[in-house]
């Protein structure tokens, strides 16, 4: 019966445990660079199965938020491969998520200040975080977006490809996972409520998923089907994203990932940082459904499930079969020993949510371990 702690290998990933460091944005790499704490906090956390990075702007336009870090410059690159080399050293491995945030951003973060894009130019309810002049944080409203005209989607395409490639070719990451989750770009396509376009790219459960499908095909010609994830998050109502019916619309989307040879899928139940059992549509959402439908299409990569799991629930979870992977997100940030503290039932540290955005070592580097 397998267990939390057994290695495992999926696609070109082979992973010391079944223990994975969610993707969590820190606000701590001002213009777009990861510096000295963010190789420290990484290397801290090396002895997950696999770290997913925060996630990580492919453009300037694919930005939302201030001081996350980006793949689109010579220094954010360096910057990024001083934290792989010091994960490496420290026996681990480590995938970058991608990201476009879409309209969830602020027209003073993006080229120009001009204003977001969107599959439609719908105004998110929902917020971002800006740094103040005098260097403190706040959140304030997105800004009103802009749809995007069919012709600059291949743009967008290829911003995800050369990420995909420069993060493994010069950042040195063991793999990428594509961001299609919680309300941004790729998942405001893939929900009715966001995506009211009536053309290739709207409409219909295939037209809406397009998009999501072409970066997919453009990230694994870039660096390998082996190498990438994608994340999904079916029913979170995270950054105002809302579909009338998500059960069909996930099937078709993992049945397509099905054939593509992905590592893995990362699934979000519930609303993300939130209820489990949350939903949206006329029923629950079936996450048995959803892998059943991945499985039948022939899809073989790691099953990765987030969202509340604590011990228990992480080891039923893989001892039943339910899961290949499980993330954890919270408790990574307050215990950079994690695994050992899960593996000998130690007692956990509390993060400090005051410490979650923004700011210095205090929250990000400076949790004790539990020797």
């Amino acid at each position: 019966m397998a267990t939390l702690f057994d290695p495992v290998r999926f696609g070109d990933l082979a992973l010391a445990n079944r223990i994975v460091m969610a993707p969590l944005t820190r606000n701590r790499s001002p213009k777009a660079v990861p510096g000295d704490l963010a190789v420290t906090y990484y290397s801290q956390r090396a002895t997950a199965g696999l770290i997913v990075t925060e996630a990580t702007a492919i453009s300037h336009q694919g930005q939302g938020y201030a001081d996350v870090p980006g793949l689109y410059g010579a220094d954010q690159l360096a910057g990024w491969k001083r934290v792989t080399d010091a994960v490496h050293k420290a026996g681990g491995k480590i995938v970058v998520q991608l990201w476009h945030v879409g309209r969830i951003s602020h027209d003073t973060l993006q080229p120009g200040g001009g204003k977001p894009v969107a599959p439609s130019a719908i105004r998110a309810k929902s917020k971002t975080f800006l740094v103040k002049p005098d260097g403190s944080g706040e959140f304030v409203e997105t800004s009103e977006p802009r749809a995007l005209d069919v012709a600059e989607l291949p743009g967008i395409v290829d911003d995800f490809r050369r990420a995909a490639k420069a993060a493994v070719e010069v950042a040195g990451f063991d793999g990428v996972e594509i961001h299609g989750a919680n309300g941004y770009l790729l998942d405001q396509f893939l929900r009715s409520g966001t995506n009211h376009r009536g053309d290739a790219y709207g409409g219909s459960i295939e037209n809406r998923a397009r998009l999501l499908f072409e970066v997919v095909d453009a990230v694994t010609a870039a660096v390998g089907a082996g190498r990438t994830g994608i994340r999904l998050s079916p029913v979170t109502p995270a950054n105002d994203a809302s579909d009338a019916d998500p059960q069909p619309l996930f099937n078709h989307v993992v049945a397509g990932l099905g054939s593509r040879g992905l590592a893995y899928v990362h699934v979000v139940e519930g609303a993300t940082g939130g209820p489990r059992d949350f939903s949206q549509g006329d029923r629950p959402f079936d996450y048995a459904e959803l892998k059943a439908a991945y499985r039948k299409a022939g899809g073989n990569g790691a099953w990765l499930v987030n969202n509340g799991y604590d011990k228990a629930l992480a080891e039923k979870a893989i001892a039943e079969g339910y899961a290949d992977l499980v993330a954890f997100g919270k408790l990574f940030i307050a215990n950079p020993d994690l695994v050992s503290r899960l593996k000998h039932d130690a007692a956990l540290n509390d993060p400090d949510k005051a410490t979650f955005y923004g700011g210095d070592a205090r929250g990000y580097t400076d949790y004790p371990t539990a020797a």
